[in-house]
C-alpha cells in the first residue's frame, strides 16, 4: 500500500456499537466502487415526508443505487439500544424478585422466631424491660442477617465485575456509588420486613403469654 495522505481529522465515533467507546479509526478514500449505505440528513420539517424526496434525488445522481430503509434518527437509536434494553429489563426483574424473595424469607424467618420466643418476651416485660428494648433487639436481629448477605453480595460483585463488565455501560463493575445504592436498598427493604414482627414482639402482653404457658 503507497503513502497516504491525511485530509483532515473528524470527531470521535462508535464504529463499534453505541455502547462502546469510540476506538482509533482511519478512513481511507478508495477508488474502488463500494456500497455507501448510510446517509444522515437534517430536516426541519417531519423526516419521514423527505422520504420519497431522497430518492428521487439520489435517482437522478445516480440511477443504478438502490434507496432503502430510510427511518428517523431516533428510530435508529432506539433499535440499537433494544438488546441492552432488553437485558435490563430482564436483570432488573430477577433482581425486584430476589430482594422479594429475601424480604418474604427474613419476614417468615423472624415471625417463626417471635412465636417461639413469646414466653421469653413475656418474662422480660415483667421483670421491667423496656417495649422499645424488645424491638430494637428483633430489628436488629434482621438487619444483622442483611448485613451479612450484602457484606457476602459486594464480595461476589466485586469478583465477578470482570466477567459482568461487558454487560455494563456508563458505570464500572466497582462503582462504588452504585454498590452502595443497591446496599441501601436492601437495608431498607429488610428493615421494613423485619418492622412488623418486631412490633408484634414488643406489644406482647405478659399476663396473657404467662397465663397461656
Amino acid at each position: 500500500m503507497g503513502a497516504g495522505e491525511i485530509r483532515g481529522i473528524v470527531g470521535d465515533a462508535r464504529e463499534s456499537g453505541m455502547n462502546r467507546e469510540p476506538s482509533p479509526t482511519v478512513y481511507w478514500c478508495l477508488t474502488a466502487p463500494e456500497p455507501d449505505p448510510h446517509y444522515l440528513m437534517r430536516t426541519g420539517t417531519e423526516p419521514m415526508a423527505m422520504a420519497e424526496t431522497v430518492r428521487q434525488k439520489i435517482h437522478e445522481l445516480e440511477p443504478g443505487r438502490s434507496v432503502f430503509e430510510i427511518i428517523p434518527l431516533e428510530e435508529h437509536l432506539d433499535a440499537a439500544f433494544a438488546e441492552n434494553r432488553l437485558r435490563t429489563v430482564l436483570l432488573s426483574f430477577f433482581a425486584g424478585t430476589a430482594v422479594a424473595l429475601a424480604c418474604v424469607g427474613l419476614y417468615g424467618t423472624l415471625s417463626y422466631t417471635v412465636n417461639l420466643r413469646r414466653r421469653e418476651v413475656g418474662l422480660r416485660l415483667a421483670l421491667g424491660a423496656l417495649r422499645g428494648q424488645i424491638l430494637k433487639q428483633f430489628l436488629w436481629q434482621g438487619l444483622g442477617v442483611s448485613l451479612l448477605g450484602c457484606a457476602a453480595g459486594w464480595g461476589l460483585a466485586v469478583a465477578s465485575g470482570r466477567l459482568l463488565s461487558g454487560m455494563l455501560y456508563g458505570v464500572t463493575s466497582s462503582d462504588v456509588t452504585t454498590l452502595s445504592g443497591v446496599v441501601l436498598l436492601v437495608l431498607v427493604v429488610a428493615a421494613l420486613a423485619s418492622l412488623v414482627p418486631a412490633v408484634r414482639a414488643a406489644r406482647v402482653e405478659p399476663m396473657n403469654v404467662l397465663r397461656d404457658e
